[in-house]
């Protein structure tokens, strides 16, 4: 597979969605997480990232005028021990307590399905990261609708060991805009990681669409000690 430009990738499409990215720094020291979030209506554009624990969570930007917060209010990112969860919805949640009992991440998986959002069905994206002992691996999974068919969920999981210095995942839950909004084909893409903390975040955010974009978080993880430092951008302020 080729390695593609994040920054191309971003500017070819007005709406990937939700959007997860995990990879290594250049230099192999430090582990790459990203999420961000997009919306086209105002009760989705209504939102932003606020520091919650190890994690984060949205929250309303104005709660007078927060409509369902059913699909938009959510922790997309919570820490469990040595593993960092990041995902677009609830399932965060369903995969902190079931691997906090012993289950795999794909049995926490095996339990949900994708968002109950006629007729778009948006995929639920999901992606965990494991360091320990100076050795990091991660995975992503998607849950989609059969082709557009609510009668089906369509289960994928991606895992990826010894993860490549330089190198990232980009798994996102739109191809991009329309009516209904067609969901993510294929293997997460494979991109390039480059740069410090503040010059990847800054990459990211200037390159989502700007009507579009709502808020985004980034965290580096130093792969031999587990300490980390994050970002957290915010249309919204």
């Amino acid at each position: 597979m080729q390695t593609l430009s994040i920054q191309s990738l971003l500017q070819n499409n007005a709406y990937p969605g939700r959007g997860i990215i995990i990879g290594r720094t250049p230099d192999g020291t430090q582990a790459v997480c990203a999420y961000f979030i997009m919306g086209r209506s105002a009760n989705s554009r209504n939102r932003i990232f606020v520091e919650d624990g190890e994690g984060i969570r949205t929250q309303a930007f104005d709660p007078s005028k927060l409509v369902d917060p059913s699909l938009i209010i959510y922790a997309p990112v919570r820490v469990l021990g040595n593993k960092t969860i990041v995902t677009n919805g609830d399932q965060t949640d369903t995969i902190y307590e079931m691997m906090d009992h012993q289950m795999t991440f794909e049995q926490a998986l095996r339990t949900r399905c994708f968002e109950p959002d006629a007729p778009n069905y948006t995929p639920r994206i999901s992606g965990i990261m494991h360091i320990e002992n100076g050795q990091y691996n991660y995975a992503l999974s998607i849950l989609k609708s059969d082709n557009g068919d609510p009668e089906g969920c369509d289960r994928f999981t991606f895992a990826f060991s010894n993860a490549k210095a330089g190198e990232g995942r980009f798994l996102h839950t739109y191809m991009g805009d329309g009516d209904p909004l067609p969901s993510f084909e294929g293997e997460p893409e494979r991109i390039a990681i480059e740069g410090d903390i503040d010059t990847f975040t800054d990459l990211l955010w200037e390159n989502l669409n700007e009507d579009n974009k709502v808020s985004l978080f980034v965290r580096y993880i130093d792969i031999a000690t587990g300490k980390y430092e994050s970002r957290i951008v915010n249309k919204n302020k």
